[in-house]
């Protein structure tokens, strides 16, 4: 009689733990950005967050650097193979070009108006996203993207001169056409490809934040980098309504809620490291290119030419008029963009 009640404690003790295990939801979401990147412990933190918001039953595994480009990633999250990812604007893009809508090139000067759009224009674009099966769970930003290059890059025509990388994920073909309008060489190529393409010389120049160019060693193939904002790289960490359907309905709210709180704490950490990583940058060799006001005229004169290219091609006309119209509206009920 002993043994037998305990194997019936032991086989009640394996239903425990299986009923346990089978109840828990393992989240897998990927990022391009490589190991120990400000994105994978941002990634880490949610995962250490949701699991004691979740008391174990939530947790992510984090794919990091490992599965390609962001449009092989959201194309596994449209074929379920992975669940969510944490994606620049391009990868968004693949589900719809309504996440393009801040991707404007020298359209803005500060994170303060980013900040204002952002707020007023992301609501809409969650829904169009949502409509496709896909929930953001927080927008996040990667800085401003900065031009690097084999041969300094101060004027637009000496941008002309470089073989130029272009993301391929998604439809880059309006954005190509656009480059070759420019009198500029685009070389379309995954994200991934960007380190040998300048190793091979297959390129000579990118676009890419500071923290990007260092933490995937790009700016060590490049001597200068051009000191001018070109354009914010924004982004987001997303789910597809399948997966976040696993998610117990009671927990979604506290677990958005805690997403939405570290996206913000992320955006606060790449703000403050993007100096320092153009700083170390610097100590390593690389040289800053000066822009003056007046050379400045001259890039916002390069860049106003093709907006008409931009507006409806690349981001859908509604977005665009809508971000620069806010755009323009902080401006008037603000003396100073901070």
């Amino acid at each position: 009689m002993k043994r037998m009640r305990l194997i019936l404690v032991a086989v009640a003790a394996s239903l425990l733990w299986l009923d346990a295990h089978a109840s828990k939801v393992v989240i897998k979401v990927a990022t391009v950005a490589p190991p120990h990147s400000a994105w994978d412990d941002y990634l880490q933190q949610i995962n250490e967050t949701w699991r004691q918001l979740s008391n174990g039953e939530v947790e992510l595994k984090i794919y990091a650097g490992t599965l390609g480009d962001e449009g092989d990633i959201m194309r596994r999250i449209r074929i379920g193979q992975i669940d969510a990812a944490t994606v620049s604007t391009a990868g968004m893009a693949t589900i719809d070009p309504a996440a393009t809508a801040l991707h404007i090139p020298l359209a803005f000067a500060s994170y303060k108006e980013i900040d204002y759009v952002r707020e007023h224009i992301s609501g809409q674009v969650e829904q169009v996203l949502r409509e496709k099966g896909i929930v953001v769970l927080n927008w996040g930003e990667g800085g401003w993207l900065r031009l690097f290059s084999n041969t300094p890059i101060q004027y637009p025509d000496d941008l002309k001169k470089q073989r130029f990388f272009v993301w391929s994920t998604g439809d880059t073909t309006h954005a190509e056409e656009i480059w070759k309008n420019l009198g500029v060489k685009p070389v379309p190529l995954s994200s991934v490809d960007i380190l040998p393409a300048l190793q091979t010389g297959m390129i000579t120049a990118y676009q890419a934040p500071p923290l990007l160019a260092l933490a995937n060693q790009w700016f060590a193939f490049t001597k200068f980098m051009t000191d001018m904002r070109w354009a914010p790289l924004l982004g987001a960490s997303v789910i597809s309504t399948r997966a976040w359907a696993r998610v117990p309905a009671e927990l979604q709210p506290k677990l958005l809620q805690a997403a939405r709180e570290a996206g913000r704490a992320l955006d606060k950490k790449v703000r403050t490291q993007e100096q320092q990583a153009i700083d170390a940058m610097v100590k390593r060799g690389l040289k800053l290119v000066p822009i003056s006001p007046e050379t400045l005229k001259l890039w916002e004169k390069f860049t106003l030419e093709v907006y008409p290219e931009i507006r409806g091609k690349v981001v859908p006309t509604k977005y665009f008029d809508e971000a620069l119209r806010l755009r323009d509206q902080y401006r008037a009920t603000h003396a100073k963009a901070g």
